[in-house]
């Protein structure tokens, strides 16, 4: 049997080391080392999606076992100075993820204390450095052994994944007041009414308010699953706020000092928890950077900046985007930044935004209509917001371009006025096609059925603002503009 190892070392003597015993063991196909933790996750998310992509064309593998499963390594061995994800939180972190997969701890410290920490956090062996042939070739062939049982087990179940399905979004204000959670709460929303199961988690410790936002009183918070060492099925449900709306909700507790019992480890338990049993987890992470909402930045497949078009925010936004890189949570061209309340006449547009942060900037820009929110979050329900919203209507097309909506329900397009939300949040009215014209028609043709003409056309585009209301309707003009309601 052919063992494929993915080694995780970001220390380079001891992945030379590694590197060189691996190639000397039999029946072993070691892959190029990585160096970080995110690196590893990446490598193992991809290498289970093209699996996956292979199944669903109906190749699976030559042992029975979905493709997902065969596509990835037997074994992964970690280091335990890698980075920036601590060695027993990335080996948890892998453990749920990718259970088809064992792992293998490498370490100066192979004492009875670490030994244990290292089982409960899902390793199957450590080997000790410096680094001898046998231990390390006993070790391998031990989790290559039980990853092959496992994937036995799993190949009774085609349906069986390697890992979450769930999707894991983070949003973080560039600043306070700019519509993070708005943004949140919509896009999870907007997820819901597609169909998928959607868990939204309020990371904002200290001031969080998804449960303002959606009329919601629940004595459970997140805090309640902090010390929580395996979190089990029943213990989040019990933790989970079932909302009529089907959200799952996960809130931030009430007493806002209570936030510092959430740190990163527990962040990552829980997040993958919920990943594992929902399809899209939305985490509104505030704009406060703290260890718990700093490792949902690193660990989400999309990370969302929202800010708004004006220099104080858009400082903001860069401020924040240099604090990840330098902590290594996360690269600015993997952050996508979402533009609120934009309007016609700002200064700042989207592409100077994009210029001044270095991220990627979305296509769909939140327009300014504060007058459609403020009975809904007066009112605390943000559930209740008029669909004819451009606000929603904008939101629901970032959904969709985010790609947690299959089918948006408000598309942006050339073919409706009413598709499309104008940024300074008011609406066109809607053009009827073929009716008829005023008294007074377009020179050159007949009115009425009585000349043997046919039907009179209507106008081609809109109607042209006139002295009066028996103004006639005309062809299009650039110097007439639209009527706006």
């Amino acid at each position: 049997m052919t063992i494929r190892i993915l080694p995780a070392i970001g220390d380079p003597d001891a992945a030379r080391a590694v590197s060189s015993l691996l190639h000397q063991l039999p029946d072993a196909e070691p892959a190029p080392t990585v160096a970080d933790s995110a690196a590893l996750l990446h490598a193992l998310a991809g290498a289970a999606a093209q699996g996956a992509g292979a199944a669903a064309a109906g190749a699976p593998s030559a042992a029975g076992q979905p493709s997902a499963v065969e596509a990835l390594p037997e074994v992964v061995l970690v280091h335990e100075r890698i980075g920036p994800t601590p060695a027993l939180e990335l080996i948890r972190e892998v453990a749920l993820r990718f259970p088809a997969v064992g792992v293998v701890l490498i370490t100066t410290d192979a004492g009875p204390a670490l030994f244990s920490a290292a089982m409960d956090a899902g390793a199957r062996g450590i080997v000790g450095m410096p680094l001898g042939y046998d231990e390390l070739a006993a070790r391998v062939q031990a989790a290559a052994q039980w990853s092959a049982g496992v994937r036995v087990h799993l190949g009774g179940s085609p349906e069986a994944a390697p890992g979450p399905a769930g999707t894991l979004v983070t949003v973080t204000g560039a600043k306070g007041g700019v519509g993070t959670t708005v943004t949140a709460v919509q896009l999870a929303l907007a997820a819901r009414a597609a169909g998928r199961s959607v868990a939204l988690v309020d990371l904002d410790l200290q001031s969080g308010d998804v449960a303002s936002y959606l009329d919601v009183q629940f004595r459970r918070s997140v805090v309640d699953l902090a010390g929580i060492q395996d979190i089990s099925v029943r213990v989040l449900q019990d933790a989970v706020h079932d909302h009529h709306t089907g959200l799952g909700l996960l809130l931030a507790p009430e007493e806002g000092e209570r936030g510092e019992e959430v740190d990163d480890r527990a962040a990552r338990q829980i997040i993958g928890a919920l990943r594992s049993r929902y399809e899209v987890v939305l985490v509104d992470c505030g704009s406060q950077m703290q260890s718990a909402n700093a490792a949902a930045v690193e660990l989400a497949d999309l990370a969302l900046l929202v800010t708004t078009p004006d220099v104080v925010a858009v400082r903001a936004a860069k401020r924040q985007v240099r604090l990840w890189d330098r902590l290594q949570i996360r690269k600015a061209e993997d952050t996508t930044t979402v533009v609120n309340r934009l309007t016609r006449n700002t200064e700042i547009q989207p592409p100077l935004v994009a210029k001044a942060t270095g991220t990627q900037v979305a296509r769909t820009h939140v327009p300014a209509a504060f007058k459609e929110l403020q009975p809904c979050v007066d009112a605390g329900r943000m559930q209740d917001l008029d669909n004819r919203s451009t606000v929603k209507q904008a939101l629901c097309a970032l959904a969709g371009e985010l790609g947690l909506v299959d089918s948006p329900s408000v598309r942006q397009g050339r073919g409706s006025h009413r598709a499309r939300p104008t940024l300074t949040g008011r609406k066109r009215k809607a053009i009827t096609p073929g009716a008829a014209p005023a008294s007074g028609g377009v020179p050159g043709q007949a009115s009425g059925s009585a000349s043997g003409a046919g039907p009179v056309p209507g106008p081609r585009f809109g109607v042209r603002r006139g002295s009066g209301a028996a103004a006639s309707p005309g062809p299009f003009d650039p110097s007439g503009p639209y009527e706006e309601g």
